[in-house]
This record gives structure tokens, C-alpha cells and sequence, in this order.
């Protein structure tokens, strides 16, 4: 080791890496939460002096520039990780960094998750690295800098190798013991290899179901295989829906007025989780279109390069449906222009289409969006006898600003301008253009005719632009505290007029079990093996969530398990009442389980989109 006397400090070399060392355990203790001078030492900061040192020796005739440059780039990356980490609760990665020029989708939220004690971030930058420059430059010299890389990179490569000996199943968890950049390292590694964690063995429908406690019965055998046989299928993906706001009421009104009739003629499932990925509303169409399980860390989008995959679209076609799909958003973002062809769409209607007007947040407004679908489906129907309507709302997105001639709610004072409030304004619009949607499908004669599936594709109330004044508010609304149940539950409606007639199912289910069961109501079977199951059969799951829980979480029928994570303990929640409970039976097993469940899913997708 190198010894630091009293005269070391003052050379120039040795106050960089001391303010370095400042800065990363800043970064540690505010996105990990971790206090320990010695892993910050030995763990997480050799690797950023290794770097810090090679600079001075390549740039040696614009050394202060280097460094300089390198603090800032330090700086915005560290406040890029701690805002990020604020809204979506998990450490990005490099797949993430890929993703910066989809920024739009929250990039008006931005404003609530700072605060103006991040910029100390940048404090050497703007102010320390000057002055050491100003009162150093005359008596500079980095000779000693290949000493100070050779000991930096001995220690991080020593840390390196041992991070490499552990499993990655949480990233978050991962970067807090092993270091931010080894766990970079570490990723980039598993993805050039492929999927993490994919298994390589064939798992029947059989085994698949007794993991999740069920006994395996033929999709056909089913009390309800072919009883919507031969109907139009309309699928609504409402951007940012949770549960908690079915059949709510806020000064004597409803939320979702329109969603809560159709309650009427729909079977309502409300137990159903998202299990979105970093992908957010494009992996929940993922989900809805194969019933795999999403990539997790990267957009699953962004594995596709054109190959067609089996899919929900390409069942329904052989069985004499035409398919479209609908979003008034940009067809590159998430790499949709990549995901409509492989899932096999005919009609493909995006913002090059949908026309720009009355723009709420980043698109035209959900009232243009339905008036186009009515357009489209006369001229559809002509074509073909049956058809398949895919269609992704975007007015309710976060941060769920809404002009005021478009809130329908009459809010108490104190829900104004709030971000809980702002939410409900979004959703109740979004309801009334689907409520107007249902009437024009009267007006065409189908929607006796038709299976319309609505489902909200994730939260739109999490991370730090949720206040405490939001969580009093929701706390009012709910009845009690606003937890991890309220935030991950998405509403499922099953509409299928002269067959449901308002029956509630509290069956556990997740995202990937909603095209097996649209598919079992159809009186289809698909081509390929599905992870999902038919939610009307199935009284038990087991399901995992990627990016949004812990690696290695899963959620059963009694138990919401969260493995340990960068800030928190793992812990275990009684489902029923989310209250925690030390009840481990059978914990291993169901975790064990879960990740078989997934890995299993891994191997199909891999299969599918290298075109195996």
C-alpha cells in the first residue's frame, strides 16, 4: 500500500483522489444508503482512481483538462443514477444509458425528484479541481500517477474477479456489495452470452403449473374454452391504471365512472400484478402478446432484429383475424418499429398516422386516438370478418398534468395540484373516452360481438414525486397506507356482453397470464408454450417481477416476498394484509420456484427472438 504523509497531501495527485474518494462515498451513502468507509475504499472506489490515474498518464499535455472533464462526466452520471433511482427504485445500468434518448416519457417529472443538495455533485468541478489547479499548476507533476494506477488496479481487478464469482439476480443489491462499475462489468458479460439466467431443459405445461401449486389440466377441458368463440377482440392497454381506483369515489365522484358500468357485462379480476420490466409499457405489450416474461435490466424491444416470433397477433390471424394496433406515439420509441412486425400486426398506427391534435403531455390527446380507431374499423371490417384492435392509451402519463377544460373532477382544495390529484383528473379523462369508445362499438353494431380486455399496463404512483402530502391524500382514499399491493395491482376487465354479468375473481394472476386466458375464452390454442394460465381455471400463482422488486422476490397466494434490495432487508408480507410476518415456510422452495418459473421463460424467449 502507499503511505500518505503529511507532505503527500500536498501534492496535487493526492488531493484529486482524496476529493474523489469524497465524492464516491457521497454517491454510496445517498443511492445505497451504505456508510462503510472501508467497502467504499476497497470496494467501490479503486476502480473510478484506476480510471482517474490512467487519464493523467495518457493526457499528458492536457492532464487538467482529463480531470476535469472527469469529474464532470462523474458528476452527471452520479446525479443521472441518484434521479433515476428516485423514480424508478433501482440502480440503471448501462442497458438504461442506451434507453437516454427516450427520456420524454417522464421527462416532465424530472423537476420533482431534486433537490438542491444533488448539485454538491458538482462542487468539484466548478469550485476544488480549479482551485488545485490554480495553487498546484506551477509544481505539478504526475510521475507518481502510474504508481497510484498500478495499486488502483491491482485492488480493483482483486474486487472484480470476486464479483464475478457471485450470481447477479438483483442489480440494485448487486452494485451495492460488489461496486457500481463491477456490476456493469458483470452485466455486460451475461449479455454478451445471452439471457442471465436462461434455463437450457424443457419444462411441460405439467411441471410448470405444479411450481406454481396447481394441478395441470388441458387448456380445452376448461369451462371456459370457445365460450366467446369467433368475437372481435378489442384490447386496451390503459397507460399507468392501477386498481385501487375501481369503484373509488373522491367528493361523492367517481374516478372511473365508464370503467365501473361496464363492470356489468365484464368478469373483473382484481388481483393482478405488473410485471413490467425496464421496457415499462412496451414490455407490458410484450407480456399481453406472448405470455414470456420481459428482459428485465434491458427494454425486451431492444433483443428483437426483425425475426417474427409466436405471438398473440399470429394465433388469432391463422384463425381468421385481421390486427391492428394503435399508439399516437412516435413508432421509434422503444423500438416499436422493431416489435409490431415481429408480433405480425397488418395495420400498424402510430404518430405518423394518429393525428397531432389536442396534445396532452407527449402525444395527441386519448379522444384522438379512439376517434381514429373509429375511423379504421368500418374500413377494416370490409376487409376482414373478424378483427383485432390493439389499443395503448397515453393521456394518463405521468406527470399527469392535465389543461384544466380536461378535468372532469370537481377535487377538494387540497387534492389540487397535487400529484395524486393530478393522476385522478388523468384517469377520469382517459375514462371517458373509452366510455365514448364502448358507445361508438354500440353504434357499429359489434360490441355484442366482441371480447374488449382492459388493463392497466403499470403504476403511475411511485418514487419520490409521490410527497407525503400525496400519501396523506391516498391514505384518505384508501382507507389506509399506500402500499407495495395499491402500487403493483393493475384492474383486469374481461367485457364479453350476454356472458358476464359482473362477477368479481380474485384469482393471483400477473400480466403474462392474460393472454392465455383471453385465448381459452376464444377457443384457441397457440403454437407455442405459453408461462401464463388461464385465469378462470387457476386458483394459484406464483409470479416474479423483474426491475421493479428485488431479484429473487416472488408473489404467491399468501405471501408478497421482496429479497434484499441496495437500501432495504429482504422481508416478508402476510398478501392479505401486507402487513410484514417472519411466517418462512416453505420460502426457499417458492424463491427456488420463482426463478425456475422465469429462467424457464428466459430460454423460450431466447429461442424465439435469435430465431431458434
Amino acid at each position: 500500500m502507499i503511505k500518505i504523509s503529511s507532505a503527500g497531501l500536498q501534492h496535487p495527485i493526492v488531493l484529486l483522489l482524496v476529493v474523489l474518494f469524497v465524492k464516491i462515498y457521497a454517491f454510496q451513502v445517498v443511492v445505497f444508503e451504505n456508510i462503510s468507509f472501508f467497502h467504499v475504499l476497497l470496494v467501490e472506489f479503486p476502480m473510478w482512481a484506476f480510471v482517474l490515474s490512467v487519464l493523467m498518464l495518457l493526457f499528458k499535455k492536457r492532464t487538467w483538462l482529463a480531470i476535469w472533464l472527469y469529474s464532470l462526466i462523474l458528476s452527471v452520471l452520479f446525479i443521472v443514477v441518484v434521479y433515476y433511482t428516485r423514480y424508478f427504485s433501482t440502480v440503471p445500468s448501462y442497458y438504461d444509458v442506451k434507453q437516454i434518448y427516450q427520456s420524454n416519457s417522464v421527462g416532465g417529472t424530472v423537476a420533482l425528484l431534486g433537490s438542491p443538495y444533488d448539485f454538491l455533485f458538482f462542487l468539484d468541478t466548478v469550485l476544488i479541481v480549479p482551485l488545485i489547479w490554480f495553487f498546484k499548476k506551477r509544481s505539478t507533476s504526475f510521475v507518481s500517477a502510474k504508481r497510484w494506477a498500478v495499486s488502483f488496479g491491482c485492488i480493483g481487478l482483486i474486487m472484480t474477479v470476486i464479483a464475478f464469482r457471485y450470481p447477479l439476480i438483483d442489480v440494485s443489491y448487486f452494485a451495492k456489495k460488489h461496486g457500481y462499475i463491477q456490476s456493469q462489468f458483470v452485466q455486460a458479460y451475461e449479455n454478451s452470452l445471452g439471457t442471465a439466467f436462461a434455463s437450457q431443459e424443457y419444462m411441460s405445461e405439467k411441471e410448470l403449473e405444479k411450481l406454481k401449486g396447481n394441478k395441470y389440466v388441458p387448456a380445452a377441458e376448461h369451462s371456459t374454452f370457445g365460450i366467446a368463440k369467433d368475437r372481435h377482440v378489442f384490447i386496451i392497454q390503459w397507460e399507468s391504471l392501477q386498481e385501487f381506483t375501481i369503484n373509488k369515489k373522491i367528493n361523492g365522484q367517481e374516478i372511473t365512472p365508464n370503467l365501473n358500468a361496464l363492470l356489468k357485462e365484464s368478469a373483473y379480476f382484481d388481483n393482478v400484478y405488473q410485471q413490467i420490466g425496464a421496457g415499462n409499457t412496451s414490455d407490458a405489450e410484450w407480456l399481453m402478446h406472448t405470455s414470456l416474461y420481459p428482459e428485465g435490466m434491458d427494454p425486451t424491444v431492444n433483443t428483437l432484429e426483425g425475426e417474427e416470433i409466436p405471438s398473440l397477433v399470429r394465433t388469432l390471424k391463422k384463425n381468421g383475424y385481421g390486427a391492428a394496433t394503435y399508439h399516437a406515439d412516435d413508432i421509434t420509441y422503444w423500438s416499436r418499429d422493431k416489435l409490431y412486425p415481429a408480433l405480425g400486426f397488418d395495420y400498424i398506427y402510430t404518430s405518423n398516422e394518429i393525428p397531432n391534435e389536442k396534445e396532452i403531455g407527449f402525444g395527441p390527446a386519448d379522444e384522438v386516438l379512439f376517434h381514429f380507431v373509429d375511423e379504421q374499423l368500418p374500413k377494416q371490417l370490409k376487409t376482414h370478418e373478424k378483427m383485432y384492435s390493439n389499443i395503448i392509451t397515453l393521456t394518463s402519463h405521468t406527470p399527469f398534468e392535465m389543461p384544466e377544460e380536461y378535468e372532469f373532477l370537481d377535487l377538494p382544495e387540497n387534492y389540487k395540484e397535487t400529484y395524486v390529484g393530478n393522476y385522478f383528473q388523468s384517469v377520469r379523462y382517459t375514462d371517458e373516452q373509452i366510455g365514448l369508445f364502448i358507445k361508438q362499438l354500440k353504434n357499429l353494431g359489434i360490441y355484442d360481438e366482441s371480447v374488449i380486455l382492459i388493463y392497466g399496463d403499470h403504476s403511475g404512483l411511485h418514487g419520490a414525486p409521490v410527497t407525503e402530502k400525496d400519501k396523506t391524500l391516498l391514505k384518505e382514499v384508501l382507507g389506509h397506507e399506500y402500499t407495495m399491493q395499491d402500487r403493483f395491482v393493475v384492474p383486469v376487465f374481461f367485457t364479453v356482453p350476454g356472458l358476464f354479468t359482473g362477477e368479481k375473481y380474485s384469482n393471483l394472476g400477473g400480466q403474462v397470464d392474460l393472454m392465455p386466458t383471453l385465448l381459452n375464452l376464444l377457443g384457441i390454442e397457440h403454437d407455442t408454450q405459453m408461462i401464463g394460465h388461464n385465469l378462470f381455471h387457476y386458483k394459484k400463482n406464483l409470479l416474479g417481477m423483474r426491475y421493479y422488486l428485488p431479484g429473487g422476490s416472488f408473489i404467491s397466494d399468501k405471501t408478497f416476498y421482496t429479497a434484499p434490495s441496495a437500501k432495504l432487508p429482504a422481508s416478508i408480507y402476510d398478501r392479505n394484509t401486507m402487513k410484514k410476518t417472519k411466517n418462512t415456510n416453505r420460502l426457499q422452495e417458492s424463491i427456488e420456484n420463482t426463478l425456475a418459473i422465469m429462467e424457464y421463460s428466459d430460454y423460450i424467449r431466447k429461442e424465439q427472438t435469435e430465431g431458434k
